[in-house]
């Protein structure tokens, strides 16, 4: 399913190149809450592969904050191909995909823990609740860390207050 694109192409180069990739709305989100909780965590460590966006050495455990467009979330409203120059983006979304997973595999094999939390994980108050209790059980509960997505995560049963 591919959606029309309203603008022209020099309008949609300018809006895509405008998109930044740190200090993004549902990263901040996901800064803010581990903050609320205490907990403390660096950003953006280019020492490890793929930089990821957030570093808990305490839990040894990094979370890279997915664009669901950028970064080719399947079966996700918010993944939708242009209908515009759809090779390229094709093509720039599988390399993003090969290299999210190639450094996925080197932060294991060092032995940190990935959590990737999905941009549509955040998008409404609701699903950040229930991404921010998933966190939460992590971080809390004894837990196999080495998964890939956080919707691996149970469904939690944790009563919270309202700092989420």
């Amino acid at each position: 399913f591919l959606m029309a694109d309203i603008k022209t192409p020099e309008e949609r180069s300018r809006n895509m190149a405008a998109i930044h990739s740190s200090d993004t709305q549902p990263e901040m989100h996901v800064r803010r809450y581990l903050h609320s909780m205490g907990w403390r965590y660096g950003l953006h460590n280019k020492n490890l592969p793929g930089s990821p966006d957030i570093v808990m050495r305490r839990f040894k455990t990094v979370i890279f904050i997915h664009g669901c467009f950028w970064h080719g979330h399947e079966n996700c409203k918010y993944y939708r191909l242009p209908k515009s120059n759809t090779e390229f983006w094709q093509t720039k979304i599988n390399i993003n995909r090969a290299r999210d997973e190639r450094d996925i595999k080197a932060l294991n094999k060092l032995g940190w823990n990935v959590i990737i939390v999905w941009e549509c994980e955040l998008k409404t108050e609701e699903r950040r609740k229930l991404t921010f209790r998933r966190l939460f059980n992590i971080f809390n509960l004894p837990y196999d860390h080495t998964h890939h997505s956080l919707a691996e995560v149970a469904e939690p049963e944790i009563p919270y207050g309202n700092n989420i």
